[in-house]
């Protein structure tokens, strides 16, 4: 039993749920009416389009096409993340690509060959969801993780040149920063983590149990996907912090202004 397909009168029926909000945000005067509109569709334009794509690239399954896509969702996922995060895309664009890249193709490897244990490691039906449900949740940890390190190192520079003065070094000097970046860019996983089940169903699992799977298997995916993204989060938020330490600040130590964006 395949899943119930949705007819597009059916899609534009939610319309009707939205419209409430649009007459409270009018009555209400809270400017987001043309927000909401344009972010519906803008969403429903992009998954169309990329709905259609990622058929032609499904039914020709090329290896070399399927890295590539892959190479593009990254390379999107870098510049969100470091605009995101306030900071300038020349000086991070590197460093967080690479911090991205790296835990992405082993965790993603390790799941094709010793959890689903693909005969072709670039099968499209699995590298590009699996890889698009790792770098979407790596991709606000980052902006969460970059975005407190920074912000953080800004508000308490005095602190931090305080410790510096009784000798500390550079990564020394830096270790709280790093803590508290890292604890509040796998904080929210860890509480999904905890909760999944019970508050709510995972999509990747929903979608399984729709499609005709037995809820078994389905469950034994959710729980590889979620270690695989918690793992791929930690590793990507970590090496984005160390990648990019070198180029924010000088050689006195000093945490350059130029590196963000106001």
């Amino acid at each position: 039993m395949g899943v119930k397909p949705i007819s597009l009168i059916s899609l534009l029926s939610l319309i009707v749920l939205i419209i409430p909000i649009i007459i409270i945000n009018t009555k209400l005067k809270i400017n987001i009416n043309k927000k909401i509109i344009n972010s519906i569709i803008r969403m429903s334009i992009q998954l169309s389009l990329v709905g259609a794509y990622l058929q032609y690239i499904f039914n020709i399954n090329n290896g070399i096409i399927n890295v590539i896509y892959l190479f593009i969702m990254i390379t999107v996922a870098t510049i969100s993340a470091i605009r995101s995060s306030k900071l300038y895309l020349k000086k991070f664009l590197f460093p967080v690509f690479m911090a991205l890249i790296i835990p992405q193709a082993v965790v993603l490897t390790f799941f094709n060959v010793f959890v689903t244990r693909l005969n072709y490691l670039l099968d499209a039906r699995y590298l590009i969801p699996i890889g698009g449900m790792l770098l979407g949740n790596s991709l606000n940890s980052n902006i969460v993780g970059l975005n407190n390190f920074y912000s953080n190192i800004r508000k308490n520079e005095k602190e931090y040149f305080y410790t510096l003065s009784l000798g500390a070094s550079r990564l020394q000097a830096l270790s709280k920063y790093f803590r508290e970046a890292i604890l509040s860019s796998i904080n929210p996983i860890l509480a999904n983590m905890a909760t999944i089940g019970i508050v709510s169903l995972p999509g990747m699992m929903t979608g399984q149990i729709l499609g005709g799977s037995l809820p078994v298997e389905a469950i034994r995916y959710q729980i590889a996907i979620m270690i695989s993204i918690f793992v791929t989060i930690y590793f990507s938020v970590l090496l984005s912090l160390l990648f990019t330490i070198n180029k924010s600040f000088d050689e006195y130590e000093v945490l350059r202004k130029d590196i963000f964006t106001h």
